[in-house]
């Protein structure tokens, strides 16, 4: 692979010669163009393995999607850049563990391996236990359909790492339901075991809090909608997260930095 070094600056295909750029380096790059062509890949014997590959790949992007759909009003505020990537992966590795079916159209079973995503951490620069070293402690009914999420007392000042200019924070407790997902041969592509209860989830959150207080404590409850009735088939992830704001005159503005979400128990 070649750096393209001059005044010239451009992306694209001249000839034989392909310009372009990599993410995170400086300069441009040139190569040759070569590689098997799309129907080569779609149909060509040699390539059986490569959409065997890419046919799970796809399965497992569905299903990381859905946890990041799940708690879409959480992402972004507590996600890295590479949250859909690592949660593809780890969507992957649950995928490898399925023995039941052909190589290429294996299970997504979250079920069965739900410890693949205990303990997960929506920013991977921003772990929520480096933050908030509270006592705390969460729990669930029987049904799956609600939990707790207990705070004892505690000093904020001692017990929380704020970004400098916060004035008060604020902790949330989730709940989301994520099902098996499965290859259906009739429409090519993978899907959720429980199609109704797939992606149900509840967000609850604390009053806003001064960090110059002492925390009386509390519990946070959340309480899935409509009492759905939950089969071996999904999962439900249980997230407790903390967010950081600055009070001006009685309104809080939100920090972009320092807030936290995970993933503290999968049942």
């Amino acid at each position: 692979m070649a750096r393209q070094k001059g005044l010239m600056k451009y992306v694209g295909t001249i000839g034989d010669v392909r310009h372009f750029k990599i993410k995170g380096q400086r300069g441009f790059f040139a190569g040759m163009v070569g590689g098997p062509t799309a129907q080569q890949v779609k149909t060509a014997p040699e390539f059986e393995r490569t959409r065997e590959n890419m046919n799970e790949f796809g399965g497992c992007a569905i299903a990381g999607k859905a946890v990041r759909t799940a708690l879409s009003a959480l992402m972004g505020k507590f996600t890295d850049t590479q949250v859909t990537g690592r949660l593809t992966s780890i969507m992957k590795r649950i995928n490898l563990e399925d023995g039941t079916e052909a190589r290429g159209y294996r299970k997504v079973e979250i079920s069965t391996q739900r410890n693949y995503l205990n303990g997960f951490e929506f920013n991977k620069n921003q772990s929520i236990n480096g933050i908030f070293n509270a006592p705390y402690d969460v729990n669930h009914d029987v049904e799956r359909n609600a939990g707790d999420f207990i705070i004892d007392e505690f000093n904020p000042s001692d017990l929380i790492s704020s970004p400098a200019g916060a004035t008060h924070f604020r902790l949330l407790h989730a709940l989301a339901v994520i099902a098996d997902f499965s290859y259906n041969p009739v429409t090519g592509t993978y899907e959720p075991d429980d199609n109704v209860n797939n992606e149900l989830s509840v967000v609850n959150y604390s009053p806003y809090l001064p960090l110059n207080a002492s925390y009386a404590g509390s519990t946070i409850p959340a309480e899935l909608p409509g009492s759905p009735v939950l089969g071996n088939n999904v999962s439900v992830l249980q997230c407790i997260g903390i967010e950081f704001f600055q009070e001006v005159n009685g309104q809080y503005y939100p920090f972009a930095s320092g807030n936290c979400l995970k993933i503290e128990e999968v049942f």
